[in-house]
């Protein structure tokens, strides 16, 4: 662990967004999931919510960048258990939809919590996500094709909710819970440690200012206790 990538770890958690998410639609096209995934991180979302329509979800390492090692993204069955998990935690739900309720989306305040809605690459945004939306929003257009790309619209709106939250000073002291920082520099800093630890169930070992192990060999040795 160098200085300058743990310096580089610290910084971007404290610049993280709690209160800003993204969920997906059904979205199931895995690269342009991993392109809202990657997005997500530029602009300081810790969590992306997925209704993923298989079992298993997956991020491509070559189109994320690795941006899945730094956002948790959680799946959920339904579009209307991830909304009103959503809903449950404080959210509004802010649908890109084309309705006749939606508005510019740089007319929205995304200073809010607010969880940003992408539909699906065919049929876009439900019937059911839409009513369910709190709000609905639109990119106005001005040639032929009347749509983005799902992940160029995601990363066009995440652009106007990052200048909204600047300006409103929301990236002027971290945000994230210090449970939350505590962990979360734990496992950026000791990815293969935090792995051994979750598969034996033991705790976190402490690291100091270095991002390293404090008692590496004691870890070691709570490690082989459990083998």
């Amino acid at each position: 662990m160098t200085p300058q990538r743990l310096q580089r770890i610290q910084q971007t958690l404290r610049l993280r967004q709690p209160d800003l998410t993204v969920l997906t639609d059904e979205v199931h096209k895995d690269r342009n999931l991993s392109a809202i995934v990657r997005s997500a991180d530029a602009f300081a979302i810790p969590k992306v919510h997925c209704v993923w329509p298989d079992d298993t979800y997956y991020v491509r390492p070559n189109q994320s960048s690795g941006a899945g090692n730094w956002v948790d993204v959680q799946t959920h069955p339904t579009i209307a258990d991830a909304i009103g998990h959503l809903k449950e935690q404080g959210f509004r739900i802010v649908a890109a939809h084309l309705s006749d309720r939606a508005t510019d989306y740089r007319a929205y305040d995304f200073t809010q919590p607010t969880a940003l809605m992408m539909g699906n690459e065919k049929e876009g945004i439900s019937n059911e996500a839409a009513e369910l939306a709190d709000e609905h929003v639109i990119i106005p257009m001005s040639g032929m094709v009347q749509s983005f790309n799902v992940s160029v619209a995601a990363a066009i709106i995440l652009s106007e909710a990052q200048r909204q939250r600047q300006e409103a000073g929301l990236f002027d002291e971290c945000r994230i819970a210090d449970d939350d920082y505590q962990r979360l520099l734990f496992e950026w800093c000791q990815p293969q440690i935090s792995e051994i630890c979750q598969a034996h169930g033991l705790p976190y070992p402490e690291i100091g200012d270095d991002g390293e192990l404090t008692d590496p060999q004691g870890f070691s040795q709570r490690v082989n206790g459990r083998l």
